[in-house]
């Protein structure tokens, strides 16, 4: 068991400050470090040293062939990193770096650990927003791979409560920056023949990508289904079960709000009677709708993106309350804007069972 340090730091993220000094100085050790940034809180380790790399996988309980992101504070650390970007990527990169963009290029041999790239010959990088990631990755001096600092398959945290709540004696500290603001993570793209293809929707949306690259440019999104099945995933979620809480979750699908509002009440109401203790993932505007025993409100309807900056949060709460029958609403169904990086991780995190509000309805009243 080792000893987690644990430091409150204020939101300027100096590098200067004792805090940042200790916990960049553990990154150079060797250790891992947990950090906040605008997506969400980050698992830390220096990504030349193979042995603190492979610390992140066993802390995490993460499957080796899940590549790793690679984090910097300056862009002059690309030239370290990557074969030189060609037009495209630096346009994106003027436009969302710092921010929630992460771009998978061609890595320089030997400039990381093999087990960042799980054996590709490309890694994805990003230049986070956030204040205190970057002062902490100035202060390391190292580029530092970093995926979610959560256990392999779990909401990913937005608080250090999250991170504590489950690594707290499995990795050397914990940056506590306050909550995070985004939300979800960062959104991964390739830069293919001109065009730009989602590996992963995220905090940058599709249309936001378009209007930063001249006219006629492709983005391609959608990407994420069928590399789910590929052997070597190229960007992290493409493969594995994410996000998940640990009872199990559908969501209830259909265009009319108020069938699925009644669909989920049903099953939730079947299910208390089975013994079960239930829980429904839901909005500010439809809450009192419904009778759970846990009613977890991620945001509002009228502002999505703070039901991205509240589902993670929202889905914890299933697990801290012991609601193991979930049912969620169709958050982000459609795919537009910031919806189609909560649409995919609500599914991820439902492992793909959803349910039709109509056909829920009449196969229950068949048994009526």
């Amino acid at each position: 068991m080792t000893q987690t340090h644990y430091w409150t730091v204020g939101p300027a993220g100096d590098p200067g400050q004792p805090a940042i000094r200790e916990a960049a100085a553990l990154l150079r050790q060797g250790e891992l470090v947990a950090f906040p940034t605008e997506t969400v809180y980050g698992l830390g380790a220096d990504a030349r040293n193979t042995a603190a790399v492979a610390a992140i996988f066993a802390a995490k309980g993460r499957p080796s062939d899940n590549p790793l992101i690679v984090h910097i504070a300056d862009r002059s650390q690309l030239a370290n990193l990557v074969e030189r970007p060609d037009e495209t990527a630096e346009r994106l990169m003027d436009a969302f770096w710092p921010g929630p963009l992460t771009i998978v290029l061609p890595a320089l041999p030997g400039a990381v650990s093999p087990l960042v790239t799980a054996g590709l010959a490309t890694v994805g990088v990003r230049m986070p927003a956030h204040p205190v990631a970057l002062g902490l990755l100035a202060a390391a001096g190292c580029p530092v791979a970093a995926p979610s600092a959560n256990r392999s398959g779990r909401p990913s945290p937005t608080q250090a409560a999250h991170v504590r709540a489950d690594l707290d004696g499995a990795i050397a500290g914990i940056v506590d920056g306050g909550a995070t603001g985004v939300g979800l993570e960062s959104t991964v793209v390739a830069v293919e023949d001109g065009a730009v293809r989602i590996l992963r929707p995220g905090g940058v949306t599709a249309e936001q990508l378009r209007a930063a690259l001249p006219a006629g440019t492709a983005v391609l999104a959608g990407a994420e289904t069928a590399a789910d099945a590929a052997d070597a995933p190229r960007a992290p979620g493409m493969k594995y079960r994410h996000y998940a809480p640990r009872g199990s979750m559908a969501i209830v699908a259909g265009d009319d709000a108020d069938a699925v509002s009644r669909t989920i009440q049903r099953r939730l109401d079947q299910a208390k009677r089975e013994g079960e203790r239930t829980g429904v993932l839901t909005c500010e505007e439809h809450a009192h709708r419904y009778r759970a025993d846990v009613v977890a409100v991620c945001g509002r309807l009228a502002e999505p993106e703070s039901i991205a900056r509240g589902l993670f949060a929202a889905l914890r709460r299933f697990d801290d309350e012991g609601a193991a029958f979930l049912l969620a609403e169709p958050f982000g169904h459609g795919g537009q804007g910031i919806g189609a990086a909560v649409w995919n991780r609500l599914r991820k995190a439902a492992e793909g069972r959803i349910v039709s509000a109509d056909e829920a309805g009449r196969s229950e009243n068949a048994g009526l």
